[in-house]
């Protein structure tokens, strides 16, 4: 119980230093984690080793795809490629339907792509839609973040959701027709979430571009296919490399098993993708790739990013190694609530250490040796459990989870805004999931 209540004043800390007292997100998650550290009695070594290990690791995954990202990004707005690209879409959808279609293209993206790479790879088309149809966004941000988390926590094969698979025994085919029937309900709610609450908070997409610019903007804009193309390509490219390393091997285990691998690598795949975003312009002038032009401006907002996302890091690890995740699992493991009972562990362990995969994992290794006991025999109920893993794995994105800076940071959201919206989004979601399991275990059983 103390390090529950400790860990709950640190993220009030976290909110009110950031919010209140103007204190940078980047410090407050440093000082919070070393806070922490020092009051749940962790060895001195350890709270030093666990800040520098969850920023580096946190960083080495996630760090050049954000530069990446970013770059990427900025030629696409200065070029007027963005809004080409949500020119296009709009005509298609209406203005009125940019968060449901920004929900779907996420919940698409994460099958084969993190949810937080996937963040990075389509902020500038959501930005630029939001900006074209004149709304809110908050309201496509929070759609897009929600549709990317549900698929990343219940639909195979993303790794989560497979390693908890593994570890229970289940069927995976199984688990990939619930989780899409779960997952669907998850993101209506989601959609229903971010256009009815989250868009009510005005964000500006883009405060520095007026009406007028917009315009001269879209005069000299590549066209919608050239600006479609460093988006679109490395998605491609991931999902390929997630076909080819199904174990069936459908591309065969030679060159091209391995070219796709190479190539299909995130970091690789935006890499080819910023060699694309180098064609949008119309006249190229090669200060664009200087510190001082359209690449320098990109790694200065990818920099902050960065910093704020490899603290987080840090405050996850600290947590991690604190042994918080055993005590909520070892307290939890002996409540008879059938179904409930992953869901509540998954979640705890969630809000605890930051990580939906280490969450799931986690409290799959602690669910297996119940499965017996709580009655879960046959291979629907063993799917169902995973799924009940995943819907507690969503619950809740909040300081302590990399996503939750990305969304916030590349938005302009205030920390506090992002507790309104995106961690109470991840819990309108995970709430959804597990009601929608709980009734179909109650039918099938």
């Amino acid at each position: 119980m103390r390090l529950i209540i400790l860990l709950f004043l640190c993220v009030c800390f976290i909110v009110v230093s950031a919010t209140r007292f103007r204190l940078h997100p980047f410090l407050a998650l440093l000082f919070a984690a070393i806070g922490f550290g020092l009051f749940s009695g962790m060895p001195l070594s350890l709270i030093v080793e666990s800040v520098n290990d969850g920023f580096g690791s946190t960083i080495g995954y996630i760090g050049i795809i954000i530069v990446a990202g970013c770059v990427i990004g900025t030629f696409l707005e200065q070029s007027g490629g963005a809004y080409i690209m949500a020119d296009k879409v709009l005509r298609l959808v209406g203005q009125k339907h940019v968060p449901l279609v920004m929900a779907i293209i996420g919940y698409i993206v994460s099958v084969p792509v993190f949810a937080d790479s996937g963040f990075v790879i389509l902020a500038p088309l959501n930005k630029a839609l939001s900006k074209k149809a004149g709304i809110s966004l908050a309201g496509s941000a929070v759609a897009l973040g929600l549709g990317l988390i549900c698929t990343h926590c219940l639909v195979p094969p993303t790794p989560g959701p497979i390693a908890a698979a593994g570890i229970l025994s289940a069927d995976i085919g199984l688990v990939i027709l619930f989780g899409v029937l779960v997952s669907l309900f998850a993101l209506a709610a989601g959609w229903l979430f971010a256009t009815k609450f989250a868009a009510r908070t005005y964000i500006d997409p883009d405060p520095d571009l007026n009406e007028e610019e917009l315009e001269a903007k879209m005069k000299e804009a590549p066209s919608a296919g050239r600006a479609f193309t460093p988006i679109v390509l490395p998605i491609i490219l991931i999902v390929i490399k997630s076909v080819s390393d199904f174990p069936t091997h459908p591309l065969g285990t030679g060159f091209a098993c391995d070219l796709f691998g190479f190539i299909g690598e995130p970091v690789i795949a935006l890499l080819i993708g910023i060699l694309l975003a180098f064609r949008l312009p119309r006249k190229f002038d090669r200060e664009m790739l200087s510190s001082t032009g359209w690449v320098g401006k990109a790694l200065l907002s990818a920099a902050i990013i960065i910093l704020i996302t490899g603290a987080g890091g840090s405050f996850g690890m600290v947590l991690r190694n604190s042994g918080i995740a055993d005590v909520i699992g070892s307290s939890l493991s002996n409540v008879q609530i059938s179904i409930w009972l992953p869901f509540l562990l998954a979640a705890a362990l969630k809000s605890a250490q930051g990580s939906s995969t280490v969450a799931m994992i986690t409290a799959a290794s602690i669910v297996a040796p119940l499965m017996a006991i709580l009655g879960f025999d046959t291979d629907v109920e063993k799917a169902l459990v995973v799924l009940s893993i995943g819907a507690g794995s969503m619950v809740v994105s909040h300081a302590n989870d990399s996503i939750f800076w990305i969304i916030t940071q590349l938005t302009n959201m205030k920390v506090n805004t992002g507790y309104k919206l995106h961690t109470l989004g991840t819990l309108v979601i995970g709430m959804t999931s597990i009601l929608v399991i709980w009734v179909i275990s109650m039918i099938i059983g």
